[in-house]
């Protein structure tokens, strides 16, 4: 039967190789794991992007809870609306539709 003691050189290696080997595998695992350090930045950019996109939403809601309070008490913002959605006009006025512009083409590539 063979007996480890800490005095034998074998031991000690395989001990200081084994604790190294954990040691890597703990250090590897933190980094690369599910829960490691990658992951935490890649969800901490997730977590940036999504307050930057619920700050643009709520901007987009106050204008148009604004509008709406306008198009509820302001005759003159109906009237706007309906000449630019509408393109309603009062007696008298005629109105010009001009067409969009195109865009230019893109330059063919030379042969």
């Amino acid at each position: 039967m063979m007996s480890f003691r800490w005095e034998d050189a074998r031991f000690r290696r395989l001990a200081f190789l084994a604790l190294a080997l954990v040691m890597v595998f703990l250090i590897v695992h933190e980094i690369f794991g599910e829960h490691g350090y990658l992951a935490l930045r890649h969800r901490r950019r997730e977590l940036e992007t999504l307050q930057q996109q619920v700050k643009q939403l709520q901007e987009e809601n106050k204008k148009l809870e604004e509008e709406i309070k306008a198009l509820k008490s302001d005759p003159k913002a109906i009237e706007k609306l309906a000449r630019e959605q509408m393109k309603l006009a009062r007696p008298g006025e005629i109105i010009y539709v001009l067409p969009e512009r195109q865009s230019k083409p893109e330059a063919t590539a030379k042969k």
